[in-house]
């Protein structure tokens, strides 16, 4: 309703009967094929109106589709060669190993976490070669070591205004590429790239296209403002978070 888009539009584009549609509407999902033809009609409709159609199915198997046969099985009672199939392996495992084990677990973690903040430290650009040097003290002396990894990905954003609509937008490194600059309907912005984007717009008379798909906004009257993420996620900014243009 939002994108102003029929439904026997939806039907010829994704060759979904109208029908089944308007039950995927209305959650009506009796008068659906059965959960395989669920999941793949949510997915298809989702992806013909730019929304995230992975996480439309992980919701509906999460709230309406019924454990399987497998799932409802009772959990049978050990069986003494059960007990002594577990006997023999911790034989063979002598728990000083199996503390080995977890504490080789836990620097790991500790590894990947590290990895992952120096990720989201690490400033945008077009996914170029970063090098990282580190240097550590051992009895043997002095030891470096320089490693390379890829700069995380960008996301991609270009508005196009479906009415007469101000743009601000700002990048993670504070700059302004669309400096309070007014759009008029069928007008659209360059591709901007950022691993972070935050925006204000006087009114919601836009069509924001993240990481290559149309995301519709509401409709609104009033000033709105948005963050996107690296991943093209969407969340909205309230007054005081958003950015300021001086066109």
């Amino acid at each position: 309703m939002r994108s102003r888009i029929d439904i026997t539009e939806i039907e010829a584009q994704t060759k979904i009967r109208a029908k089944y549609l308007r039950a995927l509407e209305n959650e009506e999902w009796d008068l659906l094929p059965g959960p395989t033809y669920v999941k793949t009609f949510l997915r298809t409709y989702a992806d013909a109106l730019g929304l995230d159609g992975r996480m439309l199915v992980e919701e509906y198997k999460l709230l309406h589709e019924r454990l399987s046969d497998v799932d409802l099985q009772p959990i049978s009672p050990r069986t003494a060669r059960d007990r002594a199939r577990e006997r023999k392996t911790r034989s063979r495992f002598p728990r000083f190993a199996i503390v080995a084990v977890v504490i080789v677990g836990l620097v790991v973690a500790l590894y990947a976490l590290g990895r992952g903040a120096n990720d989201d430290n690490t400033p945008s650009g077009s996914g170029s070669p970063v090098t990282t040097t580190r240097t550590a003290t051992t009895p043997a002396g002095t030891r470096t070591t320089t490693t390379t990894r890829s700069a995380p990905k960008p996301a991609t954003l270009r508005i196009t205004a479906t009415g007469e609509v101000t743009v601000c937008v700002q990048t993670r490194d504070g700059h302004k590429p669309v400096n309070g600059r007014i759009l008029r309907a069928g007008q659209s912005t360059r591709t901007m790239r950022s691993t972070r984007f935050r925006l204000a717009l006087s009114n919601g008379q836009a069509v924001l296209r993240v990481n290559g798909r149309n995301r519709p906004i509401p409709p609104s009257a009033r000033p709105v403002g948005y963050e996107i993420s690296r991943t093209g996620k969407i969340t909205g900014l309230g007054p005081s978070a958003r950015p300021v243009c001086t066109p």
